[in-house]
């Protein structure tokens, strides 16, 4: 996977394991510290904000090979993608590390290497 070296996969593979604790990959993103939290007291809804816990670990781990992998086409193109929505460096950031963790997650499920997909290309007018 594109970003991710020896040091990282071997933190990754340190934290997670063979992904077996896990039933969704939405349990990984939330363990990873990486899934946005909702706050709410009583009747008051707070709206979605980035969580403070999770394995610091392992939220460092793929925030880093989600920066690093910024020169792969379909990251950059997804991490674009974030920023013209008006999100902020950090935020996109975050968004592409969520993503990156799902396709981690898919790849220990199922047991299969990281195969890379063609970058959309936008169509001609």
């Amino acid at each position: 996977m594109p970003g991710i070296g020896v040091r990282t996969c071997a933190r990754i593979l340190i934290e997670v394991g063979d992904g077996a604790a896990f039933a969704t990959a939405a349990h990984l993103a939330a363990y990873a510290g990486l899934a946005p939290v909702t706050r709410r007291s009583g009747s008051s809804i707070r709206g979605e904000h980035p969580p403070k816990g999770g394995n610091k670990h392992l939220k460092r781990a793929l925030f880093l090979a989600a920066f690093a992998s910024l020169p792969d086409p379909t990251s950059r193109a997804y991490y674009d993608r974030k920023r013209a929505e008006g999100k902020k460096h950090n935020a996109a950031l975050i968004c592409l590390a969520r993503r990156r963790c799902d396709v981690l997650f898919a790849m220990l499920r199922d047991r299969k290497p990281y195969q890379p997909r063609p970058v959309p290309q936008p169509a001609a007018a």
